[in-house]
């Protein structure tokens, strides 16, 4: 699958049994449709983050495809705050998260505090280094 960003080929990772499609290049992550809830799974906040649903936005942001479909995304906003403008396949394949958004959505939904999202990052970081064939923390 090519990333929606920067049309480069985007690798699998797999992080407590959730595949994730990790763009090397830019740093974006594609969440297929159910990951996000699937990360979250277990914390009360992420049950109240993610029942707040999305709102579509308007935004001067490039409007990205559906790396599944080629549709345009839709922005929309996620959390109680709203905070976090991510891109969201209208046919629901799934989320994409620009660098830094996905960490942002881990500790909007309640994944715990920063060091817990940090430990989740880190595995993304030392999976992405095993694929490159480097060496992880």
């Amino acid at each position: 699958m090519n990333c929606p960003a920067c049309k480069d080929p985007m690798v699998v990772l797999e992080l407590d049994e959730v595949e994730l499609d990790h763009c090397m290049d830019c740093g974006g992550v594609w969440l297929d449709e159910g990951e996000l809830e699937l990360l979250l799974e277990g914390s009360e906040r992420a049950r109240v983050f993610l029942s707040f649903g999305a709102e579509d936005l308007k935004s001067r942001e490039k409007k990205r495809r559906c790396p599944i479909c080629r549709m345009r995304m839709r922005k929309v906003a996620h959390g109680v705050d709203r905070k976090v403008l991510v891109d969201r396949c209208p046919r629901l394949h799934g989320l994409w998260c620009d660098r830094g958004e996905l960490g942002e959505l881990m500790v909007g939904g309640g994944l715990g505090d920063t060091r817990t999202t940090g430990q989740f990052l880190q595995k993304v970081f030392a999976a992405q280094d095993t694929v490159r064939g480097g060496e992880g923390p």
